[in-house]
C-alpha cells in the first residue's frame, strides 16, 4: 500500500533549512567578529612593539648624537692642538734660521754703513740705513749677494742727507732670506 503524508511536510522542511541557515549566518558573523578582533589585536600588538623599537633607536640616537657632537668637540680641539704644535716646531725650527740671518747682516756690512732699521715679512728682509757714501751702499749690495743666506739685494732708494754736518746717504733695500742646502740638514 502506499504511504501518502498528507502533512505539509515542505513548509516544515523550509522552516528547517532557514533556522539551519539563520544559525550558521550567526555563528559565521560571530566567527568574523572573533577574527577581527583578534587581527586587530594583533595588529595592535605589532605597532606597540614597533612603537616600542623606535623609541629604543630614538634614545640610542640621542645618545650617539651627543656622543658625535662630543667626538667633533674632541677632533676640533685636537686640530687646534695640532696647529699651536706645528706654529711652535716652525718657530723653535726658524730660531737657528734667524740667529744665522742676523749674523749674515752683521757680517755683511761694510764699515761705514749703519743699519736704522730691519723689518721681517715671511722671507723678505726691509732694510733701512745710512751710509757714508754711495760706493759704501754698493758695498753692501755686493756683500748681500754673495751671503749664502741672503740673496736677490733689491735697493729700493738712495737720498743724500747730512749726517752730522758731513755728506752721507739714506738707503732702503730688500733682500730675500734663502736656506742653503747643507744647512736644512743642519736643523
Amino acid at each position: 500500500m502506499a504511504h501518502i503524508n498528507l502533512l505539509p511536510w515542505r513548509e516544515a522542511r523550509r522552516e528547517e533549512l532557514k533556522r539551519q541557515f539563520l544559525s550558521i549566518l550567526g555563528l559565521v558573523v560571530v566567527a568574523a567578529i572573533m577574527l577581527v578582533v583578534l587581527a586587530d589585536r594583533v595588529v595592535n600588538g605589532q605597532i606597540d612593539d614597533q612603537r616600542a623599537r623606535n623609541d629604543y633607536l630614538s634614545q640610542n640616537i640621542r645618545v650617539l648624537d651627543a656622543q658625535v657632537a662630543e667626538i667633533k668637540d674632541l677632533q676640533r680641539k685636537r686640530n687646534q692642538l695640532i696647529d699651536r704644535m706645528r706654529v711652535i716646531q716652525e718657530l723653535q725650527g726658524n730660531r737657528p734660521v734667524i740667529v744665522r740671518v742676523l749674523d749674515q747682516l752683521v757680517r755683511t756690512v761694510p764699515d761705514g754703513v749703519f743699519y736704522t732699521k730691519v723689518e721681517a715679512k715671511e722671507k723678505t728682509l726691509s732694510i733701512t740705513g745710512v751710509a757714508e757714501s754711495n760706493n759704501r751702499v754698493s758695498s753692501l749690495m755686493r756683500r748681500l749677494d754673495a751671503s749664502d743666506w741672503l740673496q736677490d739685494p733689491n735697493l729700493d732708494s738712495v737720498r743724500a742727507a747730512t749726517m752730522y754736518g758731513d755728506q752721507a746717504a739714506t738707503f732702503d733695500l730688500k733682500v730675500m732670506v734663502s736656506l742653503p742646502q747643507d744647512s736644512e740638514g743642519e736643523e
